[in-house]
């Protein structure tokens, strides 16, 4: 266990619910800790329920191609504990050391002094002290559950405010319907500050134009106030600004182009930041692991019958199954394989409708436990849940079992295998497979 992981061990001691959605506890440490959220560089902050991470990466990779500094703020990690926070540098931010995350930990937990806090929290607070410690020009800020009570929710005059695609997700913390949730992933919006909302469901997006109306932000909507569709295979975005003519994102999936916009008119509603119309073409240089990933190095692809893809997607809840679902389509349409499933899932996720996205595409499904997590859904449960969606399924195992039993299944040609269901599995294929994010 490395001394990031010890830290976090001991902190999950201070208290007893690993989600308590509160602002009091943050208040009080970072006044004990001299309100390090007021000594930030600028902040746009992200919410919403899919494409958060990927719209964090499509603005990164922008803005560093525009030669400034931008800290990076995401969860959950994948394989290390690290990956949550990247410190800006000209044209490439890096991984803060164990060392120095170790140390800024270890003062919070000073100024904290054994009292109630969730990991989440003082997770949060060390980031935020981090980044006022380190110059930079942005500090791209993702919200870790909802919005409105986030710990993420102490900057008070962010650049802006931003809302990806919201769906059905945290019911037992947000609401029980697309509406409340809506209305609190919109928590984050402040006054006179830009807003930029993501296409949206109907009823989501009629509660976040009013929570915009009662915060006074100005809102821009994707389809209103501005246009990302994908045309001969490039990016056309367009807007009161005008048009731009960009590649196509690396990043695999129609959705792509849709997250794509959503950074590009964040970007350009912030003149302050003088980007010019040449750097959005760094959309294409974008990268965010464990959606639609294809892995074609490492261990585990020397697993498949030769000529297989092996692909990984964190996507584990049902809007990110259809998502995964049309992505595959798309390949299928390109180059037609059999499609077989590994799925492992939290028992906090409705697995029912995550796989009914993939009736009549799935050849088969091997269903696998999350390793080290012990609300994972039984491998036989996922399997029935499987069958209840007419994909023929079984038990494995683990990621090897289930990849040797795809081998078994003698496919030809030979097959695409995606890895889905949770980022916790994502994290764990990274890791098994000898290729961590960096």
């Amino acid at each position: 266990m490395s001394s990031i992981d010890s830290i976090v061990a001991r902190l999950l001691a201070l208290h007893p619910r690993l989600i308590d959605l509160s602002l009091d506890r943050m208040w009080r440490l970072l006044a004990a800790m001299g309100h390090p959220e007021r000594k930030l560089p600028p902040v746009i902050h992200v919410s919403g329920t899919n494409g958060k991470g990927s719209t964090i990466a499509f603005m990164r990779a922008i803005l560093e191609a525009a030669g400034l500094r931008v800290h990076v703020y995401t969860s959950p990690h994948l394989v290390r504990f690290n990956e949550r926070f990247r410190l800006g540098a000209a044209g490439e931010g890096i991984l803060v050391s164990d060392d120095e995350l170790a140390r800024v930990f270890e003062e919070c937990e000073r100024a904290n002094a054994d009292q109630p806090i969730t990991v989440f929290e003082i997770t949060t607070a060390a980031g935020l002290l981090l980044f006022a410690r380190h110059p930079a020009d942005v500090l791209l800020l993702e919200v870790g559950l909802g919005g409105r009570l986030d710990a993420t929710n102490v900057v008070d005059r962010p650049l802006a405010t931003v809302v990806t695609p919201v769906s059905f997700d945290h019911a037992d913390y947000l609401g029980d319907t697309v509406a409340k949730i809506a209305a609190e992933k919109a928590g984050i919006f402040k006054r006179d500050v830009p807003a930029i909302v993501a296409a949206q469901p109907r009823e989501a997006l009629a509660a976040i134009e009013r929570a915009a109306a009662r915060a006074a932000a100005p809102i821009r909507i994707a389809g209103e106030n501005w246009t990302a569709t994908e045309e001969r295979g490039r990016l056309v975005y367009s807007d009161d600004a005008g048009l731009l003519d960009l590649p196509a994102p690396r990043l695999p999936g129609r959705h792509q182009f849709e997250n794509a916009g959503v950074a590009i008119a964040t970007l350009r509603a912030l003149p302050s930041l003088g980007l010019r119309p040449a750097v959005f073409e760094a959309v294409a240089k974008a990268e965010w692991p464990a959606r639609m990933q294809r892995l074609s190095q490492g261990r585990l692809p020397g697993l498949l019958p030769a000529g297989s893809e092996l692909w990984l997607d964190g996507g584990h809840n049902a809007d990110g199954g259809r998502t995964i679902a049309n992505a595959l389509a798309d390949l299928e349409e390109r180059v037609s394989r059999p499609l077989v499933l590994i799925v492992g899932m939290l028992a906090s996720k409705d697995a029912s409708a995550f796989l009914k996205n993939f009736s009549g595409l799935a050849r088969r499904l091997f269903a696998v436990p999350i390793p080290d997590q012990l609300k994972s859904i039984p491998a036989s449960d996922v399997a029935e849940f499987a069958w209840a969606a007419n994909i023929p399924a079984q038990a494995s195992s683990d990621i090897e079992s289930a990849l040797a039993d795809v081998g078994r299944l003698g496919l030809e040609p030979p097959p695409r295998v995606m890895i889905t269901g949770s980022l916790y599995l994502a994290g764990a294929v990274l890791n098994a497979n000898g290729t961590p994010p960096t």
